[in-house]
């Protein structure tokens, strides 16, 4: 992947990322991305930067929780719906589940039926790391219909593997 030179709106947004040592569980280095979505002009460039690069889609799919956030400003943004893609047990009409394992556990994602057959549907984290809850939620949307077209992510923790599991659909990081 090469470097590619971030606008002064998106230096902004990536200062405001906050690193948190062994969180969740001991080696594990978090990358909170609240502080972005905290902050106006931050969420903007991100927002902006994700639909100026993603494979262009009909639904915006945010993975729970801080996916949701973004997959809504994006959804607004680009005048499409979006769709949550939940943990396991927080959807009253579940149409779809995929277990997955991640660095630090097992979890399982579920979805509802809320978009029609062949909706192209780009799947937006904060984070891609291992790829095992963006891979699940492909899997998930590819169950209902859906036609993944691509991957959106805030930060990318290199090494683990991620892009290899999501195969050969676009991946647009905002910060590499």
């Amino acid at each position: 992947m090469t470097e590619r030179q971030l606008s002064q709106e998106l230096q902004h947004a990536a200062a405001q990322i906050r690193l948190i040592e062994d969180y969740p569980e001991d080696g594990v280095l978090f990358r909170d991305i609240t502080p972005v979505l905290a902050d106006g002009p931050a969420l903007a460039a991100v927002v902006a930067d994700l639909a100026a690069h993603c494979p262009e889609f009909d639904v915006v799919a945010g993975i729970e929780a801080r996916g949701f956030i973004l997959a809504g400003a994006l959804g607004v943004h680009t005048q499409c719906g979006a769709l949550s893609v939940r943990k396991a047990g927080k959807l009253p009409a579940p149409a779809a589940a995929a277990s997955y394992s991640l660095e630090y556990g097992e979890a399982t994602v579920e979805v509802q039926q809320d978009i029609k057959p062949g909706a192209r549907v780009l799947i937006l984290d904060d984070v891609l790391a291992t790829g095992g809850t963006a891979d699940a939620a492909r899997r998930v949307i590819e169950a209902i219909g859906g036609e993944v077209v691509g991957f959106g992510m805030l930060c990318e923790v290199a090494g683990l593997g991620g892009r290899e599991k999501l195969g050969d659909l676009p991946i647009h990081v905002v910060f590499p």
